[in-house]
């Protein structure tokens, strides 16, 4: 008699082990979930778009004297941008960057400047692409992809258009051709 009682004892803390084990899973898990959801709730998922005031931001490049330098959004207002991001072996992308060299110059000193961020390259990979085709605009490295998230780039190349205000203009994914560029920079041309 006293061993089945001790049975019945061992299995009912058995069965109320498990309880609490579970219950302390369960708690755990609910948790979990919810700092996941109050995490992703306080991120920004604000998505820009044409209309909208165009982010600023700041990322490095290394200039033509090998020195490293700063690239500021704002410090371009006043003047039309094409904001392009891009990657060395988008082959899309290396299509339009001849392009975009050739309108350059002429389109620089009417008040429009391009900066073509590169999206999470080895600056040695980057820089070997812009001395091989030559490119004199500046091309900021994004390492961390900060940027092409804040402005929530999916598909590359893609490129934004924005006024002098600091306004997107135009929003495009894909590769542009010279005549595209063209008619993009009469849309942002500084009056």
């Amino acid at each position: 008699m006293m061993r089945l009682e001790k049975a019945r004892q061992q299995k009912k803390n058995r069965i109320r082990n498990r309880f609490i084990f579970r219950t302390v899973i369960l708690l755990i898990l609910v948790g979990a979930i919810i700092f996941a959801l109050v995490t992703n709730a306080k991120k920004d998922k604000t998505v820009y778009g044409v209309g909208d005031e165009a982010p600023d931001f700041v990322l490095e490049q290394i200039n033509h004297n090998n020195e490293l330098e700063q690239i500021r959004l704002s410090d371009f207002r006043g003047k039309g941008v094409m904001l392009n991001f891009w990657a060395t072996y988008c082959k899309p992308c290396e299509a339009e960057m001849p392009y975009m060299e050739q309108l350059y110059p002429e389109y620089k000193d009417k008040g429009i400047e391009i900066i073509a961020v590169n999206l999470q390259e080895a600056k040695l990979v980057v820089n070997r692409f812009v001395d091989r085709y030559d490119l004199t605009f500046p091309i900021p490295h994004d390492n961390r992809g900060t940027i092409r998230d804040l402005y929530q780039i999916g598909r590359i190349p893609s490129t934004l258009f924005i006024n002098a205000d600091g306004i997107i203009v135009e929003k495009v994914e894909g590769a542009l051709t010279l005549e595209l560029l063209e008619g993009y920079f009469n849309q942002i041309l500084p009056e």
